[in-house]
């Protein structure tokens, strides 16, 4: 397989014109057909659009408009986000006016939390596992394109194309419980529904903490690949953040799942793309959430035992609710 990617900077072009060129370069017509069924995946962490946080509608619309060049049959979506304090995907297609645009080009729009689901399993460190996914991804779709949005996590360092798939998941709960094994199962994730191509919305990122807080970055680029590892490679390399420091992409690579650099042929050197260098900060108020991300117990603890629910107020006691969870959907 012959690893491309294609980056550029907004500044030179809109984003219907940098997706456009991004696919050509990338041989997205070697790809596909005019019958491949697509299904584009933003990243929509948030109920409202914050930029850092979220794909931005607008590099949404452009994919869709650059997609029907190849093929009319796309579906867009994600699940109900929120993890603990849920919040429904429906609301967010309202709020950020993409259920409007995929009403106008003709394009399905799915929440994955409402679709018929197929169960995968898989073996990971000596256990057996079982996840249910939307039967859409699974069985029904041809491709998947990935658009993350470069970002630092408290959990995992960084939230790029291998994660953005994570919100594939229909069941928020079932997110909370496979955290303890996310490095592994994000992997079969991705394999499972087909995640393949990258449009990577650079028009903004977040430094410092994430997935919803941090401190948005305006970078202004904008990347297409033809394999999610090689967008993950280079998103790190541009975020000048070594991929060896983050657990679940070294152990990607050791899985075989990211190229080399020198294995990626790109359009142009990407060092003048780097910006501020990107680095986690920690909040003392993330370390529960990150000490249950990485332990069973403790996440059976902080999300499904009797004290689930009073030890998140007594959390909310001290830390600002990420949003407002009256209006979370359950």
């Amino acid at each position: 397989m012959k690893y491309r990617a294609f980056l550029e900077s907004l500044a030179v072009g809109e984003y219907m014109q940098l997706i456009q060129q991004g696919l050509e370069w990338i041989g997205f017509g070697e790809i596909i057909s005019k019958d491949t069924h697509i299904f584009i995946k933003p990243n929509l962490t948030f109920p409202i659009y914050r930029p850092g946080v979220m794909t931005n509608p607008q590099a949404i619309e452009a994919a869709i408009l650059a997609i029907r060049e190849y093929t009319p049959n796309i579906s867009i979506g994600d699940a109900d986000s929120g993890g603990y304090n849920r919040f429904s995907m429906d609301e967010v297609y309202k709020e950020t006016g993409i259920w409007q645009f995929a009403e106008k080009y003709g394009v399905r729009l799915v929440n994955l939390s409402r679709v018929d689901r197929r169960t995968i399993s898989f073996q990971y460190s000596g256990r057996s596992f079982s996840l249910e996914l939307p039967r859409l991804l699974t069985d029904e779709i041809d491709l998947l394109i990935s658009m993350p949005v470069p970002k630092m996590h408290a959990n995992t360092v960084v939230s790029l194309a291998f994660k953005n798939q994570w919100g594939c998941i229909p069941e928020p709960r079932d997110r909370l419980r496979l955290h303890p094994f996310f490095k592994h199962v994000v992997l079969e994730v991705n394999k499972a529904v087909k995640a393949k191509v990258v449009i990577m919305d650079g028009r903004y990122g977040l430094n410092k903490n994430g997935p919803m807080r941090g401190h948005p970055v305006e970078l202004n680029w904008i990347l297409v690949t033809n394999d999610l590892g090689a967008a993950d490679r280079l998103a790190c390399e541009l975020m000048q953040i070594p991929l060896e420091r983050i657990p679940y992409l070294k152990y990607a690579q050791e899985l075989g799942f990211i190229p080399e650099k020198n294995e990626i042929i790109i359009n142009q050197d990407i060092k003048p793309f780097r910006r501020e260098k990107f680095f986690l900060r920690r909040e003392w108020t993330d370390y529960p959430g990150f000490l249950a991300f990485h332990n069973p117990f403790l996440a059976y603890l902080a999300y499904f035992s009797p004290l689930a629910e009073v030890l998140h107020r007594i959390l909310y006691l001290v830390r600002e609710p990420f949003y407002n969870y009256q209006r979370r959907s359950k």
